[in-house]
This record gives C-alpha cells, sequence and structure tokens, in this order.
C-alpha cells in the first residue's frame, strides 16, 4: 500500500520510553542496563520507520512516558494493568479501524505491514501470533476494548485466548504470520539475523562489543 492511497487505518504503536532498568531488563546480562534501553530505543525507531513508509490516515503513538515522535500523534496510555491499556488503546482509536503493534519486533517490514492494513480492511479482525504464545499485532475493523481486556498478558497463551475471545464475541479473524518478539537475548540475536541493516541490529552489535570488552 506503500505510494498508494491512503487506507482509512490508524497504526497504533504501544511503546514505552526507553529508561535504563525499566526495559528489556531479560537483555541483563549480557547487556547492561543502558544497553537495553539503547537497544529498545533502536528497536521503537525501527518500527516507527516502518509505520511511517505505511500509507494509512492515522500513525499513534500510545506511549508510557516520553519520547518524540516525527510524523506520530502521541497519547498517553490509559490503565493499569497491560490489558487494560491495550483496550485503551482501541477505544481511543478514534473510530477508524486500528492496527496494534509493539516495539519488540523491528524485524518489521512495510511490505508485511502494508498486508496487514490490506487484510484488516478485508476482514473483521486480524490477529499476528508471537512464536513466545503471545501475539505482535491485533486489528480490529470497530475498534472496541471489551474485546482486550481481562485477557491475561504475557503468557504462553495470550494469543490463544485472544483468538478465542474474537470468536466468542463472532469476530471473524484473518491470520498474519508468526514473529518473534524481543525478550531475551537468544531473541535479539534471531531477530538480528531478519534485520541485518536496521538501526536494532546495529545496536545490538555494539552493545555486545562492549559487554565482551572488545
Amino acid at each position: 500500500m506503500s505510494g498508494r492511497a491512503v487506507a482509512a487505518v490508524s497504526i497504533l504503536v504501544l511503546a514505552k520510553q526507553p529508561v535504563a532498568g525499566r526495559v528489556k531488563t531479560r537483555l541483563c546480562p549480557p547487556l547492561t542496563p543502558e544497553g537495553a534501553a539503547r537497544l529498545a530505543a533502536a528497536a521503537l525507531e525501527d518500527t516507527l520507520e516502518c509505520v511511517r513508509q505505511v500509507g494509512v490516515a492515522r500513525r499513534v503513538l500510545v506511549l508510557e512516558g516520553v519520547y518524540e515522535a516525527a510524523g506520530f500523534e502521541v497519547q498517553p496510555q490509559r490503565g493499569g494493568p497491560m490489558h487494560e491499556r491495550l483496550g485503551a488503546a482501541f477505544d481511543d482509536a478514534a473510530g477508524l479501524p486500528a492496527l496494534l503493534i509493539g516495539m519488540d519486533t523491528p524485524q518489521l517490514t512495510s511490505t508485511l505491514l502494508d498486508a496487514a492494513v490490506e487484510a484488516l480492511l478485508a476482514s473483521p479482525a486480524v490477529l499476528g501470533l508471537a512464536s513466545d504464545g503471545g501475539w505482535w499485532t491485533l486489528g480490529l475493523q470497530r475498534p472496541d476494548g471489551a474485546l482486550l481486556r481481562d485477557i491475561p498478558t504475557s503468557r504462553d497463551d495470550t494469543g490463544a485466548l485472544q483468538l478465542a475471545r474474537l470468536h466468542e464475541h463472532g469476530v471473524a479473524v484473518q491470520a498474519l504470520p508468526e514473529l518473534r518478539d524481543v525478550d531475551t537475548i537468544e531473541d535479539a540475536l534471531a531477530v538480528a539475523e531478519l534485520a541485518p541493516d536496521g538501526r536494532f541490529t546495529r545496536e545490538l552489535r555494539a552493545q555486545l562489543r562492549t559487554a565482551h570488552g572488545s
């Protein structure tokens, strides 16, 4: 869809300000808290750049903390637990079909994101599962936060529970390709192989050199 007509869709990027000691803590060690924060910032920048290449009506950074993102509306996350924040992000989507992604899949490409938008325009919902059992993207033609609230997150059955919730409410779902989130250093190394030229991969190499004293 890049370079073509603008789709009447919102892409929502759920993100946290990259602060040392508060992001990507499972990467420490071998990374330092500061190094993990720099890697999280690189992943976020790769994600934002990917979204900028997709022709959609709205690009929204749904943010915990403070971060500048050219070309994005910035709105604060609302709610306590993650399931509440996810639900609120969809409730705040201004009535447009909404596709939500996170900042943990820097291997995401504009081609894949284009395809996700096109799929959302043709289906009531789209869901891309993550290899750890969660999901990396969820899109709803009719955004409704109730479809996400009270579903436990960060579990190996989160994606399956989300899919079941959609089916329970009679929402047809088109599956998107599975991706790997970056949670551990093993994840980071695997994702870097998929996106060798990205900011994430360059930063990971730099931080590993620092960690190894070279």
